[in-house]
């Protein structure tokens, strides 16, 4: 008992670093749910809730960490429900064909480089608004000679539209979850030309239409791939950027540098801050009367608000306005600005507002690599070394920790591992931090009088040089290779391995490293499915000697080739087409796995030569309502409701909603009426509720027994990066 209350007694000061950690795991356990909690659970949570509070506070300051612990857990799940409710929103479930109305709210490329529009006000043909998505994804193909697209304009096209897609495999990414959170009810395409039907108004989205401009300001500008570079840290628009600049930047592990995220966000304040403090203080009188630091801490505040709403204030800028609100918020109260606790306080605004981000990378990377570049810098000292060599040991070491700390997660969500990468951010990052934001910075100033070339000129010197370091570095022999995805736990292990080393106090915490080492250890062991179909009924692909064989070489590329990175398999979809495993005839494709005959039938015409399901045990076909059959049958309309379908290596047949259960965003649940309860106002209702407070866990007035160690102080230093990469929805 003496040993526990000293361990307890070590963490005093330091609990609250724990507070994101308990409601993470609320969140993630809420979203790994296989089933969707009804109004009954979101009471029983207020009440776990409000008695954890209350048992905390009896159980006084030594033990109230525990009960604590468990609301916070609970808390968590409860913020991600409430945000899951509050954001329902009409899915198309059904494929339509036919007009399509909305305005546009953004123009982008989707990953086939079509203009692609997203829009709102939508009005589909004969279906009722209760129905009718609030938003739509347009994919444009063909010729679009009538309409130049801007925010702001209602058009009018025939377009072919489906639900959003599930996972392509079971227990794989999910999409559908993802246009959930973004009220996105459809996504597809058009191959016929859109029509402008109501020209944008001058009060119409003015801040897309402005940004819009300014993108093709700078790319017009700048020129080239780096114009397209410079308006994607600017304003967050991508589109001008190629396919194929994009996959050397992610080889180079240089992609963090094109998401508008910490580092630019922080580059771009400190240059501010530091900027306004030297230059207030040129004048004495102002530096002795007036808290110089602090006005220039209110200035890069102010600065880094409106860069967040300039770039679009997408997910990762606004992760990264939090940790700037947070660590100049630091410098107003007068305390250190770069410790674990301004994370810990950042995350735990994240998980309030926008909780679904903890299942995705852009949340795990930027926050794995600011607190692992915190727990660095506060444990290792550069002081001693001479000043010349101090910056430059400085940025080896932090991208290094960096890149060690999101390497996992960008294998994990990328299946890919880079391997020149500390080489590429040693040579670009200086250029994006002296060149690139000083020059954008000055760009932005003299813009209103017409001198922005002074800036955007070396911006784009500095950009085409970081290019430049992408496609070298992209080129050299093996530059990346992919893993294997690997299975849930894992990624989970490992995490907690790396937080236990981080925050927990005393000699305990290495004990996170035989976590670590453990989750490496499982990683290659994962088990892949022997055979895979996907959600359409036209593709399916089988785990064999020589790799997985794949029915068709072209066709559902999407599902195909998620497939083979997901198993480390470098191999092209033509390439696994050629591999033996499957019977190829002409539309009608067998395969024998697990003991089981699997037959897929692509078309009306063969599927009508069949008697039965001519010998198989499953029946795969891409039409509709395949009729009565003697075997298993996954025809359209059945993989509708079941999504993509595997068989594991023991046999068992598995379903995309199987493994997901079924939940608000796949359809699977009718979403409970919470439209008139708001996330931030229900948590702090609750908090304020509770009978006692977080600072209880931190006050240092517990029973000490004899030989408790003082803990150690919060170690700093930070950087914050992100990366994504997101399906784009079906497309032909």
């Amino acid at each position: 008992m003496v040993w526990i209350v000293g361990q307890i007694n070590l963490q005093r000061g330091h609990l609250a670093n724990w507070v994101p950690v308990l409601m993470g795991i609320g969140a993630f356990w809420f979203f790994s749910l296989p089933y969707e909690p009804g109004a009954a659970a979101y009471l029983l949570a207020v009440a776990v809730i409000a008695a954890g509070g209350g048992m905390a506070y009896c159980l006084g300051p030594l033990w109230a960490p525990l009960p604590i612990g468990v609301t916070l857990v609970v808390f968590g799940a409860l913020m991600a429900g409430v945000h899951a409710q509050r954001l329902a929103a009409p899915q198309l479930d059904f494929r339509y064909y036919g007009p399509v109305t909305g305005r546009i709210i953004a123009v982008d490329r989707s990953q086939s480089e079509a203009v692609r529009l997203t829009l709102d006000q939508v009005i589909l043909d004969r279906v009722v608004p209760d129905r009718t998505p609030d938003r739509v994804r347009v994919s444009l193909h063909g010729p679009q000679d009538w309409l130049v697209p801007a925010p702001g304009q209602i058009v009018g096209m025939t377009a072919t539209l489906s639900p959003p897609s599930g996972p392509v495999e079971p227990g794989g990414y999910d999409f559908r979850r993802h246009a959930w959170f973004h009220r996105l009810g459809a996504v597809g395409y058009t191959r016929t030309p859109a029509l402008l039907l109501v020209p944008a108004s001058s009060e119409t989205l003015r801040l897309a239409r402005f940004r819009q401009a300014l993108t093709m300001a700078v790319v017009t500008r700048i020129g080239g791939e780096a114009g397209g570079f410079a308006a994607g840290i600017i304003t967050g628009d991508r589109s001008a950027i190629g396919a194929d600049t994009l996959a050397d930047l992610r080889v180079a592990n240089l992609a963090h540098l094109l998401a508008i995220s910490g580092l630019h966000m922080g580059m771009l304040t400190g240059l501010i801050f530091l900027s306004l403090r030297v230059g207030l203080s040129v004048w004495p009188g102002l530096a002795l009367r007036l808290p110089v630091k602090k006005i220039a801490a209110v200035g890069a505040v102010l600065v880094g608000a409106g860069y967040l709403v300039l770039s679009g204030s997408n997910v990762a800028t606004e992760r990264s306005f939090v940790m700037v609100c947070v660590l100049f918020g630091a410098v107003l109260l007068d305390r250190r600005a770069l410790t674990l606790r301004s994370i810990a306080v950042a995350a735990t605004l994240v998980l309030i507002v926008r909780p679904h981000e903890v299942t995705g990378p852009g949340f795990q990377m930027s926050f794995a690599a600011t607190a692992a570049l915190i727990g660095v810098f506060g444990a290792v000292s550069l002081a001693r070394l001479p000043k010349p060599l101090r910056s430059v040991a400085s940025l080896m070491l932090s991208s290094l920790v960096a890149g060690l700390a999101t390497a996992p997660y960008g294998a994990a969500h990328f299946n890919q591992v880079t391997h020149y990468g500390l080489i590429a951010n040693l040579l670009a990052v200086p250029l994006m931090g002296t060149v690139v934001m000083p020059s954008a910075v000055v760009a932005a100033l003299l813009w209103p009088l017409g001198l922005e070339a002074v800036g955007l000129v070396p911006m784009g010197w500095g950009l085409r040089a970081i290019l430049w370091v992408a496609h070298q570095v992209a080129s050299w022999p093996a530059a990346a290779h992919l893993v294997p995805t690997p299975a849930p736990y894992v990624l989970g292990l490992l995490t907690l391995g790396g937080l236990w080393v981080l925050l927990w106090q005393g000699w305990l915490r290495w004990g996170g490293l035989a976590a670590i080492a453990l989750a490496f250890i499982l990683w290659p062991r994962v088990d892949r499915p022997l055979l895979l179909i996907s959600d359409t009924g036209s593709a399916v692909a089988v785990l064999g000697p020589e790799g997985r064989a794949v029915s068709r070489d072209t066709g559902d590329s999407f599902a195909v080739e998620t497939w083979l990175r997901a198993d480390g398999d470098p191999a092209t979809q033509a390439e696994a087409a050629a591999r033996p495993g499957i019977d190829r005839q002409v539309r009608r494709f067998s395969i024998q796995v697990a003991g089981q005959t699997v037959l897929l039938v692509r078309g009306k015409t063969e599927l009508a030569k069949i008697g039965g399901c001519d010998g198989a045990d499953i029946l795969v076909t891409d039409q509709d309502n395949a009729g009565q059959r003697p075997c298993r049958l996954f025809d359209a309309d059945i993989l509708t409701r079941t999504g993509s379908v595997a068989i594991t290596s023991d046999g068992r047949l598995e379903t995309a909603r199987d493994r997901s259960g079924g939940r608000v965003w796949n359809g699977g649940a009718e979403p409970i009426d919470l439209t008139e309860l708001n996330p931030l106002t229900a948590g702090a209702a609750i908090l304020a509720a509770l009978p006692t407070d977080l600072s209880l866990i931190n006050r240092g007035q517990a029973l000490t027994p004899i030989g408790t160690v003082r803990p150690a102080d919060a170690a700093q230093g930070a950087v914050n990066r992100t990366g994504s990469d997101r399906r784009d929805g079906p497309e032909p």
